[in-house]
């Protein structure tokens, strides 16, 4: 009774308050990538942005968590920690590629799933601590998916009415 009532209180190497802010920093910052998207009403927003970057953040966590076990620590288990970035990559591409559709000479969902592969870069870094580089991250892909949609619409001579007509064109 002993050994399953250690199993179920495993010890982290992490503080729980480290586990915590991380993975709350992940939340946090996949909104602010995902708010975007829900603005301009895409089909992966606020919540899927939110999901992706927590489930990075989790899986980096437990990355870590599990090179600090002690069955783990013999030599002949090797852990090599870019396996996690490969694998998070691997499955955030598959979702993001769900959202890609060509349909009437148009590809649409590009942005999306490039935010969707960006929030999961963002847990990561959010999840191995790299707090600093996730808060960057999403403080330029901010910039990028408002300021730079302004830009686009000088630089192409197109006005918000413009733009609106030519989503609502390719709807149809």
């Amino acid at each position: 009774m002993d050994e399953l009532i250690a199993d179920l209180l495993q010890e982290t190497w992490l503080p729980l308050p480290v586990i915590a802010w991380r993975l709350l920093l992940a939340t946090l910052l996949g909104a602010l990538v995902g708010y975007e998207r829900e603005r301009r009403a895409r089909p992966a927003g606020l919540r899927t942005h939110i999901l992706v970057c927590i489930a990075a953040a989790t899986a980096a966590v437990l990355t870590i968590e599990i090179a600090h076990l002690s069955a783990f620590q013999t030599d002949g288990i090797r852990i090599d920690p870019i396996r996690l970035i490969e694998a998070v990559t691997a499955g955030v591409a598959f979702l993001a590629a769900g959202m890609i559709v060509f349909a009437r000479g148009h590809v649409h969902g590009l942005t999306t799933g490039a935010g969707m592969w960006l929030a999961g870069s963002i847990g990561l870094a959010c999840g191995l601590g790299f707090w600093q580089v996730a808060v960057i991250a999403t403080l330029l892909a901010v910039i990028v998916l408002t300021v730079m949609r302004v830009v686009e619409g000088r630089l192409l001579g197109k006005d918000r009415r413009t733009q609106r007509r030519d989503r609502q064109d390719a709807k149809k």
